[in-house]
Protein backbone atom coordinates (compact mmCIF):
# COMPACT_ATOMS: atom_id res chain seq x y z
CA UNK A 1 0.00 0.00 0.00
CA UNK A 2 1.15 3.73 -0.59
CA UNK A 3 1.48 5.75 2.13
CA UNK A 4 -1.24 8.19 2.60
CA UNK A 5 -0.28 11.97 1.53
CA UNK A 6 0.72 14.57 4.49
CA UNK A 7 -1.46 16.90 4.96
CA UNK A 8 1.82 19.32 4.85
CA UNK A 9 1.91 18.00 1.63
CA UNK A 10 -2.10 18.50 0.61
CA UNK A 11 -1.94 22.27 2.48
CA UNK A 12 1.54 23.56 0.25
CA UNK A 13 -0.19 21.76 -3.41
CA UNK A 14 -3.51 23.81 -1.94
CA UNK A 15 -1.76 27.06 -0.89
CA UNK A 16 0.14 26.75 -4.41
CA UNK A 17 -2.97 26.14 -6.74
CA UNK A 18 -4.48 29.86 -6.52
CA UNK A 19 -1.15 31.61 -7.34
CA UNK A 20 -1.28 28.62 -10.37
CA UNK A 21 -4.40 29.60 -11.47
CA UNK A 22 -3.65 33.61 -11.45
CA UNK A 23 -0.31 32.98 -13.25
CA UNK A 24 -1.60 30.63 -15.93
CA UNK A 25 -4.81 32.75 -16.87
CA UNK A 26 -2.72 35.76 -16.85
CA UNK A 27 -0.51 33.94 -19.68
CA UNK A 28 -3.37 32.35 -21.49
CA UNK A 29 -5.50 35.49 -21.67
CA UNK A 30 -2.56 38.37 -21.81
CA UNK A 31 -0.46 36.55 -24.40
CA UNK A 32 -2.80 37.93 -27.52
CA UNK A 33 -2.87 41.55 -26.81
CA UNK A 34 -5.47 44.21 -28.42
CA UNK A 35 -5.16 43.09 -31.99
CA UNK A 36 -5.70 38.85 -31.57
CA UNK A 37 -9.24 39.56 -29.99
CA UNK A 38 -7.94 37.91 -26.29
CA UNK A 39 -9.12 38.58 -23.37
CA UNK A 40 -6.67 40.37 -20.66
CA UNK A 41 -7.32 39.56 -17.04
CA UNK A 42 -5.35 41.93 -14.79
CA UNK A 43 -5.19 40.65 -10.90
CA UNK A 44 -6.44 42.90 -8.41
CA UNK A 45 -8.46 42.70 -5.26
CA UNK A 46 -10.94 40.50 -6.29
CA UNK A 47 -8.29 37.78 -6.60
CA UNK A 48 -7.78 38.45 -3.02
CA UNK A 49 -11.47 37.67 -2.33
CA UNK A 50 -11.34 34.64 -4.47
CA UNK A 51 -7.96 33.02 -3.01
CA UNK A 52 -9.17 33.78 0.59
CA UNK A 53 -12.94 31.95 -0.95
CA UNK A 54 -10.54 28.88 -2.41
CA UNK A 55 -8.70 28.85 1.01
CA UNK A 56 -12.32 29.15 2.89
CA UNK A 57 -13.56 26.26 1.20
CA UNK A 58 -10.29 24.33 1.06
CA UNK A 59 -10.78 23.83 4.78
CA UNK A 60 -14.47 23.17 5.11
CA UNK A 61 -13.92 20.28 1.84
CA UNK A 62 -11.54 19.72 4.19
CA UNK A 63 -13.30 19.57 7.71
CA UNK A 64 -16.67 18.18 6.23
CA UNK A 65 -15.22 15.53 3.90
CA UNK A 66 -11.11 15.18 3.45
CA UNK A 67 -10.44 14.34 7.12
CA UNK A 68 -13.05 12.12 7.75
CA UNK A 69 -12.12 10.44 4.75
CA UNK A 70 -9.00 9.98 5.81
CA UNK A 71 -10.17 8.85 9.10
CA UNK A 72 -11.94 6.09 7.94
CA UNK A 73 -9.41 5.09 5.64
CA UNK A 74 -7.17 5.09 8.73
CA UNK A 75 -9.24 3.23 10.15
CA UNK A 76 -10.06 0.67 7.48
CA UNK A 77 -5.68 0.31 7.34
CA UNK A 78 -5.40 -0.41 11.12
CA UNK A 79 -8.62 -2.73 10.76
CA UNK A 80 -6.60 -4.47 8.08
CA UNK A 81 -3.11 -4.59 9.52
CA UNK A 82 -4.85 -6.00 12.85
CA UNK A 83 -6.78 -8.80 10.89
CA UNK A 84 -3.41 -9.89 9.00
CA UNK A 85 -2.06 -9.81 12.43
CA UNK A 86 -4.77 -11.47 14.05
CA UNK A 87 -4.37 -14.47 10.71
CA UNK A 88 -0.04 -14.40 11.38
CA UNK A 89 -1.06 -15.41 15.12
CA UNK A 90 -3.65 -18.03 13.98
CA UNK A 91 -1.60 -19.41 11.59
CA UNK A 92 1.78 -19.72 13.86
CA UNK A 93 -0.66 -21.07 16.14
CA UNK A 94 -2.21 -23.69 14.19
CA UNK A 95 1.88 -24.72 12.94
CA UNK A 96 2.56 -25.02 16.83
CA UNK A 97 -0.71 -26.88 17.48
CA UNK A 98 0.37 -29.19 14.18
CA UNK A 99 4.13 -29.69 15.38
CA UNK A 100 2.65 -30.37 19.04
CA UNK A 101 0.37 -32.96 17.64
CA UNK A 102 3.20 -34.53 15.07
CA UNK A 103 5.46 -34.93 18.34
CA UNK A 104 2.79 -37.05 20.54
CA UNK A 105 1.99 -38.99 17.56
CA UNK A 106 5.90 -39.56 17.03
CA UNK A 107 6.24 -40.14 21.03
CA UNK A 108 3.25 -42.40 21.64
CA UNK A 109 4.40 -44.70 18.67
CA UNK A 110 7.77 -44.73 20.23
CA UNK A 111 5.80 -45.45 23.35
CA UNK A 112 4.07 -48.16 21.88
CA UNK A 113 7.20 -49.93 19.82
CA UNK A 114 9.16 -49.81 23.45
CA UNK A 115 5.72 -51.01 25.22
CA UNK A 116 5.51 -53.73 21.96
CA UNK A 117 8.99 -55.33 22.53
CA UNK A 118 8.69 -54.87 26.51
CA UNK A 119 5.46 -57.41 26.10
CA UNK A 120 7.62 -59.49 22.93
CA UNK A 121 10.21 -59.89 25.53
CA UNK A 122 7.44 -60.75 28.47
CA UNK A 123 5.89 -63.20 26.24
CA UNK A 124 9.07 -64.80 25.22
CA UNK A 125 10.46 -65.53 28.36
CA UNK A 126 7.07 -67.02 29.50
CA UNK A 127 7.02 -69.62 26.54
CA UNK A 128 11.08 -70.53 27.45
CA UNK A 129 9.57 -71.14 30.99
CA UNK A 130 6.91 -72.65 29.25
CA UNK A 131 8.90 -74.95 27.14
CA UNK A 132 11.43 -75.47 29.90
CA UNK A 133 8.30 -76.75 32.09
CA UNK A 134 7.09 -78.95 29.35
CA UNK A 135 10.28 -80.32 28.31
CA UNK A 136 10.99 -81.55 32.75
CA UNK A 137 7.56 -83.03 32.63
CA UNK A 138 8.63 -84.99 29.36
CA UNK A 139 11.66 -85.78 30.54
CA UNK A 140 9.96 -87.01 34.17
CA UNK A 141 7.48 -88.91 32.41
CA UNK A 142 9.87 -90.29 30.20
CA UNK A 143 12.23 -91.12 32.95
CA UNK A 144 8.98 -92.99 34.81
CA UNK A 145 7.82 -95.05 31.46
CA UNK A 146 11.93 -95.96 31.45
CA UNK A 147 11.61 -97.04 34.58
CA UNK A 148 8.30 -98.89 34.01
CA UNK A 149 9.09 -100.65 31.05
CA UNK A 150 12.59 -101.55 32.91
CA UNK A 151 10.00 -102.94 35.74
CA UNK A 152 8.07 -104.92 33.41
CA UNK A 153 11.08 -106.54 31.66
CA UNK A 154 12.30 -107.70 35.05
CA UNK A 155 9.36 -108.77 35.92
CA UNK A 156 8.64 -110.59 32.23
CA UNK A 157 12.35 -111.97 32.45
CA UNK A 158 11.64 -113.39 36.18
CA UNK A 159 8.91 -115.26 34.96
CA UNK A 160 10.20 -116.28 32.08
CA UNK A 161 13.21 -117.23 34.15
CA UNK A 162 10.86 -119.48 36.30
CA UNK A 163 9.33 -121.04 33.04
CA UNK A 164 12.54 -121.58 30.88
CA UNK A 165 12.76 -125.16 32.64
CA UNK A 166 9.65 -126.26 31.44
CA UNK A 167 10.76 -124.49 27.75
CA UNK A 168 13.82 -126.15 28.10
CA UNK A 169 12.54 -129.68 28.68
CA UNK A 170 9.94 -128.83 26.01
CA UNK A 171 12.12 -128.19 23.47
CA UNK A 172 14.43 -131.53 24.00
CA UNK A 173 11.80 -133.30 24.09
CA UNK A 174 10.78 -131.95 20.33
CA UNK A 175 14.67 -131.66 19.35
CA UNK A 176 15.52 -135.48 21.05
CA UNK A 177 11.75 -136.88 20.16
CA UNK A 178 11.67 -138.22 23.86
CA UNK A 179 10.78 -137.18 26.74
CA UNK A 180 14.48 -136.36 29.16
Amino acid sequence: MQPFVSSRKLRNAFCLTPFMLIFSTGISFGSGGGESGGLTVIPDWTVLIQMANFLFLIWVLNIILYKPIRNVLLQRKEKVTGLEENIEAFEKDVQDKEDAYASGIREARFKGLQEKDHLLNLASEEEKKIIDRINEKAQADLAKVREDIAEDAEAVRQSLLKEVDVFAEAIGQKILGRAV
